[in-house]
């Protein structure tokens, strides 16, 4: 049998193996590429599916305004971004009024829009967990008769408060007490829709003024309306922050203006007393030195 010669082959033998490390890394090069396609492909279509359209404000809109094209917009953001009630289409909002302001840039909520024209019932304006409680109110408490259904107050209540006098008699001390911040106003008197178009024009002074608390909040208001008097603080439509305000009452009030008078004295340690001790037989006895 008679054994090929090799040597002639050996000159070839670094061109066939560098064709097969090029065929080698083509093909992992190209499975690469098709893994990084593969997985491009699968976070776009998951980009896809957490992405929804939303209706966004191109500028404030006033309470009582009725929407228009130009001044809202769709804008896809992520599904975590998007706020419970938001409208997904222009077809949802446009000739609509609103019945709270919405700020440029805001999502714009189903439940701050009503119909032109149709007459919605006080119980569909209530949000979900709160109560309606209607308060009396005068010209003071209602801020000048400025308040009007949508906007936001702040409920203080002026009770009178058992405290011991001077005297050590028990005495009745007026107290202001913030009772709850940041409130809906749901009417004012028979009115709970905001005129179309934000534009209010001379009305009579309404006596009463409905609000929308939880069941609890609406008892105590319902108390303190029973033992003292309620006066209402409006609030900024870009102000829904909650604040820890103390009381007031005489002794605070005293306190802030003039906190001289209640400034702490440094205490007088008591003078050593001089004692003598005197023996008579086994009795020992006593004697504080008076100076």
């Amino acid at each position: 049998m008679q054994i090929p010669n090799l040597q002639k082959y050996k000159r070839y033998m670094p061109l066939m193996v560098a064709l097969i490390s090029g065929v080698a890394a083509v093909f992992l090069i190209n499975v690469y590429i098709q893994q990084r396609a593969d997985e491009a492909r699968r976070l776009e279509e998951l980009k896809q599916k957490n992405l929804i359209t939303v209706v966004i404000a191109r500028q404030d809109i006033a309470s009582g305004t009725a929407v228009k094209e130009n001044m809202v917009k769709e804008e896809t953001v992520n599904k975590m971004l998007v706020q419970p009630r938001s409208a997904t289409s222009l077809d949802r909002v446009i000739d609509k009024i609103t019945i709270a302001p919405i700020a440029k840039g805001e999502q714009i909520l189903l439940n701050k829009l009503t119909v032109s024209g149709l007459e919605v019932s006080l119980s569909n304006k209530i949000p979900r967990g709160k109560r309606a409680i209607t308060i009396p109110v005068d010209n003071i408490s209602s801020v000048g008769g400025m308040i009007r259904p949508g906007d936001h107050v702040d409920i203080v209540g002026m009770v009178p408060i058992p405290t011991m006098g001077a005297d050590g008699k028990a005495v009745n001390q007026l107290t202001t007490m913030p009772l709850f911040q940041d409130v809906l106003v749901l009417a004012v008197g028979q009115e709970y829709t905001p005129v179309a178009g934000g534009e209010r024009g001379e009305r009579k002074l309404s006596p009463i003024i409905t609000l929308a608390l939880a069941p609890q909040e609406a008892s105590l208001v319902a108390f303190v309306q029973e033992q003292g008097r309620i006066r209402l603080v409006l609030r900024s439509p870009e102000d829904t922050g909650v604040q820890n305000v103390p009381p007031a009452s005489w002794d605070t009030l005293f306190r802030l203006v003039m906190p001289q008078m209640f400034a702490e004295k440094p205490t007088e340690l008591p003078k050593p007393q001089k004692k003598v001790e005197i023996y008579r037989g086994l009795q020992k006895e006593v004697k504080i030195l008076e100076e």
